[in-house]
């Protein structure tokens, strides 16, 4: 098999299954097979004569699978079939293995514990080897960051293991990547790769990756995660880009969830209203205030409005509180097509009210723990409802009401909230039966959860290719890592960090009128806090990440807001009634100008001097290959900054007031930024 990049060939070899070999540099990757304990007995997945299976067939635009298959040699009452997805203009392939029985088998743990080895590899011929973590909840930005690690040498000799789920290695020529597509957040982790004497690595489960006789016959091959390798000439920034440009254009189907739409969500004022305002959470939640807040949400440049909790009569029915809509969301689906405008709306997928069609027809998903359903409990201030577990008959169920809603009210934004990774031991369900103890079948309903996700959201894309579905990931103990990126993207709202994130001595029991998030005013702190994730953009694109600014007057907030969030977050929120028409004007001028390089920007692999929350703090997002984007500037302290761009840029500009735009030789330009007190400001190029 080839790309213009790569060739992959079957080797069939107890020490090498395939092997991957970079065509510009020549450098190999041998990758060892996969081994499974079946009935008992730890199985080296070994295929000596692997063939093709079928026609390579596009699996979506651009993206080509392709299957070989053969007999295990140790093992000829077992097959294994090797699933290639490719992408002729990318360096990475992802795979999985499909593993079946002639006769009926089982996945086994004689040992105690998940046995099963992914992939094995070695990397004697690359010294320098990170690890890159993309699950680390860091409680100072009360957010999930990515973490980079070097990997000491010693590692190796001590047998050491690393969560990942990226593990890199390179020398002066080229570097390597593999990574696996699931998520957890360390130390509690499901997948590792294990180092040993000799710089090898095991890609190996940990825990929940199946459980003990999981059947594994005709009718039920088990089919791994997907497994990720590329090899990449030059640096490891070279490297980060190639990486960051598949995740943008070739790991997912779902083409809308990488779109850089500007995304409104009403939940900021709801929550003002109930801890400013004393009023109810749902005070808010109806038509009026809903139209108006569209019609402002229009002028500044909104693409997509998001109703968040409270739009809906009960969970699990998803029908629209028609006391609150009359007629439904017509009228706002009306007003919002006028506009040119999508409509998104709020959802906790594994909710279903107690009285609701859903929780009744389906009481056999229902989460439990220790034998026992939990009893229904409050969902802000809407009927109490049940826990319903994803990995079950259930999923099919919920997509199929995301996709009545996409034909009957018109959403194609689903927000997805309250999803922990925890949650069911159920006996019945899709992750374990009667003979498994508790504690394996909630391993293995946190392992299966995000898989089903990624099930649901594909499920409805086929049917909508407009639908985006975004995670919340705001709090810890999310399924974080690259299996969801391959069906939508991330909500990291940055909502705190939260008083408890603090040494502080507020008590929520003696002050329960204390609203629990502390940045929620306008000003510099919240943006500087929302901008450290933007790390990810290294090596996952920023647009995956949607974060929300806020918009409130006065000006030069707004500008440090619409700064931070062009770089690709994307995301607004707060009371947009009481806005000024000039801070209206001021967002809708500038998303304006966004929107003519907003690809560009999505585009651009990140360039940043200076720390998060640094004086100066520079973001360059300039395409390399049309000089088209944009750079952001902030800094805590009045005065003069300039910055000079790192190469060529387009052919005409415009920028927030206080910034001179000086023209360069050789096609670079000169920002000079005036700052009359800590600010933020921004530059276009290649606009009108």
């Amino acid at each position: 098999m080839e790309t213009a990049k790569y060739s992959i060939e079957m080797v069939g070899t107890a020490a090498c299954l395939w092997r991957y070999t970079e065509k510009a540099s020549g450098r190999a990757l041998e990758i060892a097979p996969p081994a499974f304990e079946v009935d008992g007995q730890l199985v080296v997945a070994t295929v000596s004569e692997a063939q093709p299976v079928g026609e390579p067939q596009q699996v979506w635009p651009g993206v080509t699978e392709h299957v070989y298959g053969g007999a295990v040699a140790d093992e000829p009452r077992l097959r294994l079939e090797l699933v290639f997805r490719v992408a002729d203009e990318s360096p990475v392939v992802r795979f999985q293995y499909r593993l079946c029985c002639a006769e009926r088998g089982a996945l086994t743990k004689e040992v105690g514990r998940d046995n099963l080895r992914y992939l094995g590899l070695s990397l004697e011929s690359w010294p320098d080897c990170r690890e890159v973590r993309l699950g680390e909840f860091d409680e100072s930005a009360h957010s999930y960051v990515p973490v980079e690690r070097p990997v000491p040498a010693g590692f190796f000799e001590h047998g050491e293991a690393l969560i990942g789920p990226l593990l890199l290695a390179g020398d002066d020529e080229a570097w390597i990547l593999a990574a696996y597509e699931h998520g957890a957040q360390a130390p509690d982790t499901f997948v590792e790769y294990g180092l040993t004497p000799g710089r090898r690595v095991e890609m190996r489960a940990v825990k929940g990756n199946y459980w003990a006789g999981q059947p594994v016959d005709a009718g039920h091959p088990y089919e791994t995660i997907w497994l990720e390798l590329a090899v990449v000439p030059g640096s490891q920034d070279d490297l980060a880009d190639a990486y960051r440009d598949f995740a943008l254009r070739w790991l997912s189907p779902n083409a809308e969830s990488r779109s850089p739409l500007i995304f409104y969500n009403t939940w900021c004022w709801q929550e003002r209203n109930k801890w400013w305002h004393g009023a109810a959470y749902l005070d808010s939640m109806h038509q009026e205030r809903m139209l108006a807040e569209i019609e402002v949400a229009h002028r500044m440049g909104v693409d997509v409005f998001v109703l968040d909790t409270g739009w809906y009569e009960k969970t699990g029915d998803w029908r629209v509180n028609e006391a609150r809509f009359p007629g439904g969301l017509q009228e706002v689906r009306r007003r919002l097509e006028e506009y040119g405008m999508r409509l998104g709306l709020w959802f906790s997928p594994n909710l279903a009210a107690a009285s609701s069609q859903a929780a009744r027809e389906y009481t056999d998903c229902r989460m439990e723990r220790d034998g026992q359903v939990p009893p229904p409990h409050p969902v802000w201030e809407t009927e109490d409802s049940y826990n319903m577990c994803l990995a079950s008959r259930y999923w099919e169920a919920y997509a199929d009401e995301m996709i009545r809603l996409v034909r009957e009210v018109g959403v194609t934004y689903f927000k997805w909230d309250a999803i922990g990774q925890y949650g069911c031991d159920a006996a019945g369900h899709a992750h374990g039966g009667p003979d498994n103890e508790a504690g394996e079948r909630a391993d293995c309903y946190a392992f299966e959860q995000v898989r089903y996700m990624v099930r649901i959201v594909d499920r409805v894309c086929a049917a909508c290719p407009q639908a985006i579905v975004d995670f919340d990931i705001t709090e810890g103990g999310r399924t974080v890592g690259l299996a969801f990126l391959a069906a939508g993207k991330y909500f990291l709202v940055n909502n705190g960090p939260y008083f408890t994130s603090l040494d502080h001595p507020y008590d929520r029991t003696e002050t329960p009128d204390l609203w629990s998030n502390v940045l929620v005013y306008p000003g510099a702190a919240r943006a500087r806090v929302c901008r450290r994730p933007l790390e990810y953009d290294r090596w996952l694109p920023s647009v995956l990440f949607l974060t929300h600014y806020l918009p409130d007057d006065p000006r030069p907030s707004q500008e440090i807001n619409l700064a931070s969030l062009i770089l690709g977050q994307n995301g607004i929120w707060g009371d947009l009634l009481t806005l000024s028409d000039e801070g209206v004007s001021l967002f809708g001028e500038t998303l304006a100008r966004y929107k003519q390089v907003a690809d560009a920007i999505t585009a651009a692999p990140p360039r940043r001097w200076g720390p998060s929350g640094g004086s100066p703090e520079v973001h360059e997002k300039i395409d390399p290959h049309t000089g088209r984007g944009a750079v952001a500037l902030f800094a805590n302290a009045r005065g003069r900054y300039s910055w000079i761009t790192q190469g060529p840029v387009a052919d005409g500009d415009w920028a927030f007031p206080g910034v001179e735009v000086q023209r360069l030789a050789g096609g670079r330009a000169r920002l000079e930024v005036h700052l009359e007190e800590a600010g933020g400001k921004v530059a276009f190029f290649g606009v009108e």
